[in-house]
């Protein structure tokens, strides 16, 4: 049986059979992607909102490995859902899960999230610190900004709501404490769950999103104090996007790169078409659909001297 991917995209299935050509990569690729959500503790504790779960689904639920608030799910629940709609959970990828565990705000910080809508990863943060610190949510287009304060609303999280290019803060030096930076990407991960992110990839923007995330890696890196802890993190596997960027960063500023503390199946790439990365690039987290039986991610936990 041909596989799906290179009937819809044969360019897409020749470019990441390169980067990952196993027989597993390809299966997972093309099972259908178990849902995952994540229990709101801004609307209630963990454990009382799990018990309205369970009471109305059943032992349903898995924990997510790094995610204490994430929940696998063996039933599909409906954004329709009571429980979604009063906030009490966010339909949130299991993988997108992991960057704002990694940043692990502080409260009373200044934190910028770059790139925040649909905000799934901003309510994320501003629940772990309680509402207690200030958090600026940016996006670029309006209308991703109406969704954003949407969910922000519903959940019961507090953020100052920005609309601009994220290259744009570059005129606020040393201003953050913590910086999330989830760069607009191909989206590979997300073919998993619908096979149009294949079908429209191509190379040439690929390419053109490796250029714009460098420009934004750096102005995140220029908002952030010295101390600070900025996290880059995406939903695609190209290394152009990923391992390439942070190697950009790490050789034009004095960044460094700290261990994320998660194990995966496959390990960061160091060498593709001709190109070599430091060593560094190794503290990064490459999330293949095999792993864990979620969407392809990767991300990098940045520390400011």
């Amino acid at each position: 049986m041909e596989n799906v991917f290179k009937t819809i995209n044969p360019e897409f299935y020749e470019r990441y059979t390169l980067i990952d050509g196993s027989k597993e990569f390809w299966e997972y690729m093309s099972k259908p992607l178990r849902q995952s959500i994540r229990i709101n503790t801004l609307k209630g504790d963990r454990e009382e909102i799990l018990n309205v779960l369970l009471e109305n689904y059943g032992e349903v639920f898995e924990e997510v490995p790094w995610c204490k608030e994430g929940l696998f799910t063996k039933v599909e629940i409906s954004g329709n859902s009571l429980e979604h709609q009063l906030g009490l959970i966010f339909l949130q990828e299991a993988s997108s899960m992991i960057p704002p565990v990694v940043l692990s705000p502080k409260k009373s910080a200044l934190i910028l999230d770059m790139a925040a809508a649909p905000g799934a990863k901003t309510t994320q943060i501003a629940q772990y610190v309680e509402n207690e610190a200030v958090i600026i949510a940016n996006d670029v287009k309006y209308e991703r900004i109406n969704v954003l304060i949407s969910n922000l609303q519903r959940c019961g999280a507090i953020a100052h709501v920005t609309m601009c290019d994220g290259r744009k803060f570059r005129k606020y030096p040393e201003k953050f404490d913590f910086v999330l930076l989830d760069a607009p990407c191909s989206n590979v991960g997300m073919a998993r769950k619908n096979y149009k992110y294949a079908k429209i990839w191509s190379l040439k923007e690929v390419f053109s999103l490796s250029k714009l995330q460098k420009q934004l890696i750096l102005a995140a890196y220029e908002t952030l104090k010295s101390g600070g802890v900025m996290v880059y993190s995406t939903c695609t596997l190209d290394p152009l996007e990923n391992e390439e960027v942070v190697d950009f960063l790490l050789y034009n500023t004095n960044a460094e790169l700290e261990d994320i503390g998660i194990k995966s199946c496959v390990k960061p790439i160091k060498e593709f078409e001709e190109k070599s990365y430091t060593s560094e690039i190794e503290k990064c987290l490459r999330i293949h659909p095999q792993c864990y039986d979620t969407e392809g991610f990767f991300v990098a936990k940045i520390r400011k001297p």
